[in-house]
């Protein structure tokens, strides 16, 4: 499996990247892996102030609909509509085209306190 050195991950699968105080988040090759064929991907929260490790949208597969968790506090500011037409992105290239929402950090600093690469890969072994 895939998880990009330049990433912090969190327990519940999802990967953050920072850039400034602008976070690219979306769900790491395992979560795809493990919900298999992503059907469609519900995010309403654009504009809203969100708390870390609440809920900020779902993700439905064939076979099960899970919760999707925001890694840090922050403001959405934009969700990947190519999503709407193209959710199987998630499966095909979930760290690039499958990118979920993008995020203002309210703390930058918070997204260091997520796991490396590393840790996340010996979590999913």
């Amino acid at each position: 499996m895939n998880f990009p050195e330049n990433l912090r991950y969190t327990k519940d699968h999802e990967w953050i990247s920072l850039e400034g105080n602008v976070a690219t988040i979306g769900i790491t090759d395992f979560a795809q892996r493990e919900l298999g064929d992503i059907v469609y991907v519900d995010i309403n929260t654009v504009g809203k102030a969100v708390n870390a490790e609440e809920v900020f949208g779902t993700v439905e597969a064939v076979k099960t609909v899970s919760d999707l968790f925001l890694p840090v506090a922050g403001t959405i500011t934009e969700v990947n509509s190519a999503l709407n037409d193209s959710p199987e992105s998630v499966n095909n290239d979930p760290y690039g085209a499958g990118w979920m929402v993008k995020v203002t950090v309210n703390n930058p600093a918070d997204v260091d306190a997520l796991m490396d690469a590393a840790a996340y890969a010996a979590l999913v072994a």
